[in-house]
């Protein structure tokens, strides 16, 4: 199975990322990634799946099921939170930009049509996470709270010099701390003075189930999550990261994961330590969950 897809290489146009499940090796989740030229329009249908449409840069039209969501968008994806439309199964839909843009489409096979609807910017969550060097920010658009049928969608933003997904963890099974989720990350790195910035993404194996990776990711890269720990995912000093998480499974819709053991004694060291006032700033109110 294929876990690293570098920029353009999980292109099919119109989409500059086109993974289905069948094309992940998988079954539940999956994810496009539009880019739109000024006055650009894209028609396709949901078929089986229930997506989002979010943007990652600009405003766009959303059209389906007869009704119409004007998204405000963002600058980027180091810019704030952006508003964001959900759209159910089997529904035909139109995205359409004016001064163009970029735009994420996660998406998971669905059991049942839900209403479509939108989403504000001033009800996603966000919060910080970690401390010290493990300080990151995380905005949940399709979380618990929101409603879908399996899909979960986050966004993560790690300043330069920071890990995130740490400690490493797992979320394969199905139990009562743990829920069986494939997950998918889009990576967006900022650049430097002298040019694009680069990170870093981990994941291993368990003994039973064995798996390996450590990628050097850049700006538009894809790393696939079959099972198995996943982490750290490491800003170089000096290139803030950014990374969008798209989940789906076959269980209990919700996010419950399981530390690696070997690892697990450093989110115990956090409360002892204070939050990057980077992410804090990004906050603006600087409350923090730990």
């Amino acid at each position: 199975m294929k876990l690293h897809y570098p920029s353009g290489h999980a292109a099919r146009a119109p989409w500059s990322v086109d993974l289905a499940p069948e094309d992940a090796g998988w079954k539940w989740t999956g994810l496009r990634i539009l880019e739109l030229p000024p006055g650009g329009r894209v028609d396709f249908d949901s078929r089986q799946h229930e997506l989002l449409v979010l943007p990652l840069s600009g405003a766009c039209v959303v059209e389906c099921v007869g009704q119409s969501f004007e998204l405000t968008g963002r600058a980027g994806v180091f810019a704030g939170a952006t508003d964001f439309a959900y759209v159910p199964m089997e529904s035909a839909v139109s995205v359409t930009s004016r001064d163009g843009g970029r735009f994420a489409v996660p998406f998971a096979q669905a059991r049942r049509p839900l209403p479509p609807h939108y989403g504000s910017a001033s009800d996603v969550t966000e919060e910080a996470r970690g401390a010290g060097s493990c300080s990151r920010l995380v905005r949940g658009y399709c979380m618990d709270g929101f409603a879908a049928d399996r899909l979960l969608v986050c966004e993560v933003v790690t300043p330069g010099g920071n890990w995130s997904s740490y400690p490493p963890h797992k979320h394969d099974e199905e139990s009562a701390d743990e829920t069986c989720l494939e997950e998918i990350y889009y990576f967006e790195v900022a650049a430097g003075p002298s040019g694009p910035g680069v990170a870093y993404q981990r994941l291993y194996g368990t003994e039973q189930r064995p798996l390996d990776l450590f990628a050097e990711v850049r700006d538009g890269d894809v790393v696939l999550v079959p099972h198995g720990w996943h982490g750290p995912s490491i800003a170089a000093p000096g290139y803030d990261l950014y990374y969008l998480n798209a989940m789906a499974g076959p269980g209990e819709r919700a996010w419950r994961v399981c530390d690696d053991p070997a690892h697990a004694w450093v989110r115990g060291s956090w409360p002892e330590q204070p939050v990057d006032p980077r992410v804090l700033a990004i906050l603006g109110a600087g409350r923090a969950n730990i």
